[in-house]
């Protein structure tokens, strides 16, 4: 008769806190962890770990699944890779709370920000919920492949406090703050782990629209703060505006967590604009902050945040050309066969993109800095390589070659476009700042940027470069990996009953052969509501993932089991 669920056998067991080692067994019993060590009694399941490693299931503070745990059984990307909690309702963005007239306002919202087909949201949206507690009922009535948690996102929130006013981002009204504060509250006693908003100016609708959170003046944020400090519990997420002067954005981060009395974590990169050096002064002041008890963190991700061009993809350098607008919605193979016409080609190559939302043309005209992504994908490519540079060693114009390359593989080349976090053409910045002891990782942004971005793979892109294979200043050392995917990220949202193997913790499991570990090129499928597409990237490697006791990957396939549910609100650390 067995003793246990499931006994994890003679694995490298790394605790999640950072300490050296063991080797041994864990048994789990009813969802925890009953006991790690040299464990004689028999599983009903067993996993043969040994020559690998057993780590806590990670935890991903930074996604965007708000949207795809409503219609959606697994959370992939994310769950590809070793992760088994996601934090949703990042950004200020979200689908709750939200009034039956204002579906169209988020879900167009939603497709600028987070690069989410507008067909997808309005196919796979139950819209059963209106106020925020009322999505959460909904989600924790999902059947998921991981567990989620939800913040109260700041837009949505403002527009269903102020209809059509807080989408056009007028001023709130004395009224208007003291129902977003009460609202709040509310959110969070009824499950939220924090509320969140942005400052980005980059995040605006499809159409150009500016995200009805941004240029929200101090004494909002300020309420919401005070939503957070009434409730007691919570955390404030934030991406400030990068394009403006950090030093003061941090200053008014500052102000928020005192006000809130609470944590806060923002959005940190290094990126180009002030040589790219801001990213130093945040880490003096977040270190000042915490020394002083003010607690705040930098969100920051181990490798760059990373645009992906192509024929299949949301963007590539001729998408907003006027000549390609009849071929958008086509076959990829009826795109091909259009672009290797000669006329077709000298008109593209004439034109130059044209579209309302100033950010997407932005976005398009940096092609040329970008790289042919490999399978493997190399994160960290040398300079020499990108496109513009081979485009001047063969004498064409980097629009030519460019154009070339797409048609490349019957048009499945994929150009990737290292953004922050590669300003000097390394990864040095992202190194120290992964090291920092007030940053914590996320920004993988899974469940958006469907046809863009897909960063969610982030866990496997670190134990492959930097700690199986890091060499010297760059190296990171196994344990302090596993606790910054795991305690660490886990604790940072008072998730502190996961994170550790340790009695009594929830058994949320990893075993990885870390000498397999091997990510691959993320790849197009229609997997989402009405054939919606996206980016797969998956990794060899996870031997076997386990969420609250029950496999729910072998070898990175799923099992089919679903174990995963709802996290109300913050959860304390087992006795």
């Amino acid at each position: 008769m067995a003793n246990y669920d499931l006994v994890i056998r003679g694995g490298e067991i790394h605790d999640g806190r950072g300490g050296p080692a063991r080797s041994g067994d864990v048994a789990v019993k009813d969802g925890r962890i009953a006991a790690v060590g040299q464990v004689t009694g028999a599983g009903a399941e067993e996993i043969d770990a040994k020559g690998k490693i057993v780590t806590p299931g990670f935890v991903d503070v930074h996604t965007h699944y708000d949207g795809q745990c409503t219609w959606e059984t697994r959370m992939a990307p994310s769950s590809n890779h070793g992760v088994t909690s996601v934090v949703m309702g990042n950004c200020g963005v979200g689908f709750a709370p939200c009034r039956l007239d204002d579906h169209d306002t988020l879900v167009k919202l939603m497709e600028g920000v987070e690069d989410i087909p507008e067909v997808v949201m309005t196919t796979g949206l139950p819209w059963t919920w209106q106020t925020f507690p009322e999505y959460l009922d909904v989600v924790a009535g999902r059947r998921l492949d991981i567990d989620v948690a939800a913040q109260l996102p700041h837009s949505a929130l403002r527009v269903f406090v102020m209809g059509m006013r807080g989408a056009r981002r007028e001023p709130a009204t004395d009224a208007d703050l003291a129902e977003m504060r009460r609202l709040t509250t509310e959110a969070l006693h009824a499950g939220a782990v924090g509320v969140t908003t942005s400052r980005n100016l980059i995040h605006r609708t499809r159409a150009g629209e500016l995200a009805p959170s941004l240029n929200s003046a101090e004494d909002e944020l300020l309420t919401l703060a005070a939503g957070l400090r009434d409730a007691g519990t919570g955390v404030f997420q934030l991406i400030g505006n990068i394009h403006g002067d950090q030093i003061e954005e941090f200053k008014l981060m500052r102000r928020l967590a005192e006000h809130a009395r609470r944590p806060l974590s923002f959005t940190l990169l290094q990126l180009g604009m002030n040589g790219g050096k801001d990213w130093k002064a945040c880490l003096r002041m977040l270190e000042e902050a915490n020394a002083e008890g003010v607690e705040i963190r930098g969100q920051v991700l181990p490798r760059p945040t990373t645009v992906l061009y192509g024929l299949e993809l949301s963007q590539h350098p001729f998408v907003l050309n006027p000549s390609f607008k009849p071929l958008l919605d086509k076959p990829l193979a009826e795109k091909v066969k259009a672009m290797r016409d000669p006329e077709l080609r000298r008109r593209l190559l004439s034109e130059e993109p044209e579209d309302t939302n100033p950010i997407v043309i932005e976005q398009v005209t940096r092609f040329p800095r970008s790289y042919v992504m490999g399978d493997p994908p190399n994160y960290e490519p040398n300079i020499e390589d990108r496109i513009d540079k081979q485009a001047a060693r063969l004498g064409v114009s980097v629009k030519e070659y460019a154009y070339d390359l797409l048609l490349r593989d019957d048009g499945h080349t994929v150009l990737m476009l290292p953004g922050g976090n590669f300003v000097d053409g390394n990864l040095d910045a992202a190194r120290e700042m992964v090291g920092h002891p007030n940053t914590i990782l996320g920004l993988g942004d899974g469940g958006a940027h469907y046809g863009m971005i897909c960063d969610s793979s982030y866990p496997t892109s670190l134990l492959e470069k930097w700690v199986r294979d890091g060499k010297g200043d760059r190296k990171v050392d196994l344990p302090d990996a596993i606790r910054a995917l795991s305690s660490a990220t886990a604790g940072a949202l008072g998730l502190r009953d996961r994170g550790q193997v340790a009695p009594g913790y929830k058994a949320d499991l990893n075993v990885i052969d870390l000498d397999r570990l091997k990510l691959h090129a993320p790849r197009v499928v229609r997997d989402l509501p009405a054939q919606g597409r996206r980016l797969s990237q998956k990794a060899d490697g996870y031997a076997a993932t386990v969420v609250s006791g029950q496999i729910t990957y072998r070898d990175g396939e799923p099992t089919g089991a679903l174990p995963g549910r709802l996290v109300r609100g913050a959860q304390t650390a087992p006795a």
